[in-house]
């Protein structure tokens, strides 16, 4: 009995064992499942709440008709308050005669709608989505509520935020020294003081107001002092506190092989009224060499009729726009800047030449003092000869034309374009090198523009320019 109990014995303690590591092993799996599970758990609720907060900024910075409306209205209120002014406050918050459309853009506070303003289409326009985000005017404290600021003195602040908005800073020390490079007597700083100067009548604290807050705004400003001096840029309509309104004009796409939407041009009446039948309507194709001119236009109007070289840093369909004359309008200017304050941006430290890469600006790099060369490298005309000529006349898009003498020579004259550095560094350096190239080729695709025109029997004269009918946006009308 004692050999069969202690076997007995001794297969329930084996079978207490067993029991025992299974416990054990349920034990280890269940901790280590729990602690899959916490992970699990864990990870999920980051999960969940990096989520949310995307959520929260996409929605934050999703362009809603509701909110845009809601911003409008917060505007009306200051209007009605006396904090803000301006010559279409009016029509947008009393007569009804603006009328909303749709949101088109907002990120990170800047604001752009769709509107109709007295029955024409405007863009409305504001970098920060709320007038209290903008840096009051200091002067504005100080001044006794009943008191108003002569005009000298709205020129004199008014001059000194241009200038700095426009990195015109050392302008008047460039001219005295014989540094300016363009055809412009006076500065675009000046040029505004003697629009604000103008006046006879003091100005209203809500003037000064909304015409610093919209001096804050670099494309405004931008744009407010060139459009009287250039017809390529956006024309500024009016305003209302920190929003200002622009010609509604439809920009062009990198997807549409003419780049810009030529239909609405190509019913609009651009014909030659001494022809009839096919030619006297222009075809697409001497639509696009026309729209080409007018880049070379834009390129030379540019660099050479301002007292400094302006300087376009994206140049992509998207920034651009046709009148119904087909004038090239850059309606994004964001990225464009003078010769001073470009040299500003390409001035910083460098190992290679790529670091000293701004946008489509671009300069060397002086590997012995480890700088940027301040001076741009590369120009207007390269840039838009890479982007957008060399897609239009590329023999694809040609097709059987492609082969034809004019055409082969327009290619070349092209590809030789996109490749040439025809930028400041060049040009200043003894007077030749790449600023004559560039020339060179500006002319030479000037010339085969011109004669391809020509001899495809395209007429000379173009269409009237572009016109604002029954409203004026004057210098103090801001």
């Amino acid at each position: 009995m004692l050999p069969g109990g202690l076997m007995s014995g001794g297969g329930g303690r084996g079978g207490g064992g067993l029991c025992l590591l299974r416990w054990l092993g349920l034990r280890l799996w269940s901790r280590r499942g729990t602690l899959v599970f916490a992970l699990l758990w864990f990870g999920s609720w980051l999960f969940l709440n990096g989520l949310v907060l995307v959520h929260r900024s996409i929605l934050s910075d999703y362009c809603t008709d509701d909110k845009s409306k809601r911003i409008l209205h917060r505007l009306c209120l200051e209007f009605g308050e006396g904090s803000v002014t301006g010559d279409m406050c009016e029509d947008l918050c009393v007569l009804g005669l603006v009328e909303y459309k749709r949101c088109l853009y907002y990120e990170n506070g800047k604001k752009v709608i769709e509107a109709r303003w007295r029955g024409n289409p405007i863009i409305l326009k504001s970098k920060l989505e709320n007038f209290s985000s903008y840096e009051p005017l200091g002067i504005l404290d100080y001044q006794d509520t009943a008191e108003e600021l002569s005009p000298l003195d709205v020129v004199f602040y008014a001059t000194l935020e241009v200038r700095n908005s426009l990195g015109l800073a050392e302008e008047d020390e460039e001219d005295e020294g014989g540094g300016g490079g363009g055809g412009s007597n006076s500065s675009l700083a000046r040029l505004w003081g003697k629009k604000l100067k103008s006046r006879d009548k003091s100005y209203s604290r809500a003037e000064l107001a909304s015409l610093w807050s919209l001096l804050q705004q670099e494309e405004y400003t931008f744009l407010r002092v060139l459009q009287d001096l250039s017809t390529h840029v956006a024309k500024v309509l009016g305003s209302c506190g920190h929003f200002y309104a622009v010609e509604y004009l439809s920009a062009g796409h990198a997807w549409d092989q003419n780049i810009f939407s030529l239909e609405e041009v190509a019913v609009s009446g651009l014909q030659d009224p001494s022809q009839t039948g096919a030619r006297g309507r222009w075809t697409a194709r001497e639509m696009v060499q026309r729209i080409a001119l007018s880049f070379l236009d834009m390129v030379w109007h540019f660099d050479n009729d301002f007292t400094h070289k302006l300087h376009l840093c994206d140049i992509k369909p998207e920034n651009f726009a046709i009148r119904k004359d087909l004038t090239v309008v850059a309606i994004d200017v964001d990225m464009a800047f003078f010769e001073p304050k470009m040299r500003d941006i390409l001035d910083q430290n460098c190992s290679s030449d790529d670091d000293c890469n701004f946008f489509d600006c671009s300069s060397r790099c002086n590997l012995n003092k480890r700088r940027c060369s301040p001076r741009r490298r590369n120009s207007n005309l390269q840039v838009i000869c890479e982007k957008i000529f060399r897609p239009w006349f590329s023999p694809t898009l040609l097709g059987a034309k492609a082969g034809l003498p004019l055409q082969v020579e327009l290619q070349r004259a092209v590809q030789e374009c996109s490749e040439t550095d025809g930028g400041v560094e060049e040009r200043e350096d003894g007077g030749g090198g790449g600023g004559r190239r560039g020339r060179d080729v500006h002319q030479r695709l000037l010339n085969i523009l011109t004669r391809l025109l020509q001899e495809g029997g395209a007429s000379d004269e173009g269409g009237g320019a572009w016109e604002t009918k029954g409203h004026t946006h004057t210098a103090l009308n801001f």
